[in-house]
């Protein structure tokens, strides 16, 4: 994607958003662990962050980054609730360029919480359950698609998940009774960092509110 002229370059954003306190590093399920004893301090650093960060600079980060600049990028969006960039998540974890940034893709999606959301969830699947050969991010996306059926109340995820469905024929080693251990703690995965990314997103907005008076 051709950027502004005036838009910060790769190298002048990384320090800004992404390094700061080992951002990336415990975005990756760091913060999840029950000792983590700054939890909230952290998550409110990441709301001034993802408030502060424009949309011109977020493309930077997608499309420039590497798979800790995307999955920071990935965060800030679902803080922010930026939905204008679903299209573009979707985009990326369909076409799997590099490695370890579609579990951002799949949590920001799932956090997004649209129909609109789980169809590049759908579309994800219905590609890469074919591809045994490819062991990508299926959990991630199967998880992130019982996590959106469970709070919109739909069955995207029916047709993968029935015993002759697409997720037995990849898991062909699973035994078809229920989801399996995989999928299940995928997707319990997904509803814990979600939660975490509405934490910030709400002590953003207390920031804010303190700040007006």
């Amino acid at each position: 994607m051709h950027h502004p002229d005036d838009a910060p370059t790769l190298a002048e954003l990384i320090p800004r958003y992404v390094t700061p306190g080992r951002r990336y590093l415990r975005l990756g399920g760091g913060l999840l662990r029950t000792q983590v004893t700054d939890r909230a301090a952290f998550l409110r650093e990441l709301a001034e962050a993802a408030r502060q960060i424009t949309d011109t600079e977020l493309e930077v980060l997608l499309d420039d980054g590497g798979w800790r600049e995307r999955w920071t990028a990935a965060w800030f969006i679902a803080v922010t609730d930026r939905n204008q960039f679903r299209d573009k998540l979707g985009s990326l974890l369909l076409a799997s360029e590099g490695p370890r940034a579609g579990r951002a893709y799949c949590m920001a999606l799932t956090c997004l919480g649209t129909d609109a959301d789980a169809t590049h969830l759908i579309a994800y699947l219905d590609r890469y359950l074919l591809r045994p050969d490819l062991n990508y991010d299926q959990p991630e996306a199967l998880g992130a698609l019982l996590c959106l059926d469970e709070a919109l109340g739909t069955g995207h995820a029916t047709r993968f998940v029935e015993p002759d469905g697409l997720w037995w024929q990849f898991r062909r080693r699973a035994t078809p009774q229920g989801l399996d251990t995989v999928t299940a703690r995928r997707t319990v995965v997904h509803q814990q960092m979600c939660a975490l990314a509405r934490e910030s997103a709400r002590s953003g907005s207390l920031d804010d509110r303190h700040d007006h008076h």
